[in-house]
């Protein structure tokens, strides 16, 4: 026997979110505003990349270790 489908399907499924591209909103935030998003463990990037990355985002926003406040980036 078959079953016929739903006339109206749930008012719920609008809710749902659709999922997102990362890599191209991160394309996207690079060519429109110059923003750069990127892991330190990325691989497409090689060793001495990957450690300028750490550096960077060390020195702006202090270890990623959960050690303190940040030592940098701040405004003024």
């Amino acid at each position: 026997m078959k079953i016929p489908p739903a006339r109206y399907p749930s008012p719920l499924g609008r809710m749902q979110a659709t999922p997102m591209d990362v890599e191209a909103t991160k394309r996207q935030g690079w060519r429109e505003q110059h923003i750069l998003v990127i892991s330190d463990e990325d691989e497409r990037l090689d060793f001495l990349e990957r450690q300028l990355i750490r550096s960077i985002g060390e020195r702006l926003y202090g270890s990623g270790h959960g050690q303190g406040h940040p030592t940098g980036g701040g405004h003024g």
